[in-house]
């Protein structure tokens, strides 16, 4: 994570630690691991951490390319990872000149719809999320900056 990546990580942080968070569910790409992490290290709530595929961004350039759940559990021991595939990020489709496999749109809307009844069908009333900006931009409806806060009722 960069500097102004850690920067923004202690900046929200303080401003997460008045919210009663549950959980946290978090994309598995390395960037949203670590910013979950650092969020909530030493939340007062001490919320469990549940990485969701679901919550992946769009695949359209190399760094929305994920690794395997072997190789992130190297660099983060203490979050379950095994339920995770191989290649959880999207790989389907004809490789662009590239070489990256651009998710179409619609399975974007799709996995937001299977996010929702996740969020839905949990017991906690108050969860965080940390996710990246197209998924969340399709989620919220709002275009976020990084390190951002918003609420989402689902009512």
């Amino acid at each position: 994570m960069s500097e102004v990546g850690h920067q923004q990580v202690r900046q929200a942080r303080s401003r997460l630690r008045e919210f009663p968070v549950e959980l946290v569910i978090a994309s598995p790409l390395t960037r949203a691991l670590e910013t979950a992490t650092g969020l909530f290290a030493d939340h007062p709530s001490t919320p469990t951490i549940l990485v969701a595929a679901l919550l992946r961004e769009r695949v359209e350039n190399s760094c929305d390319i994920g690794r395997s759940p072997t190789q992130l559990s190297v660099d983060f021991p203490s979050l379950a990872l095994a339920h995770l595939a191989d290649a959880w990020w999207h790989v389907d489709g004809v490789p662009d000149a590239r070489g990256i496999c651009v998710e179409p749109i619609e399975m974007v809307n799709t996995r937001v719809a299977e996010f929702k009844t996740l969020l839905s069908s949990r017991p906690e009333t108050f969860i965080a999320v940390v996710g990246h900006g197209t998924f969340l931009y399709h989620l919220t409806g709002c275009s976020l900056a990084n390190g951002e806060i918003v609420e989402l009722s689902l009512a």
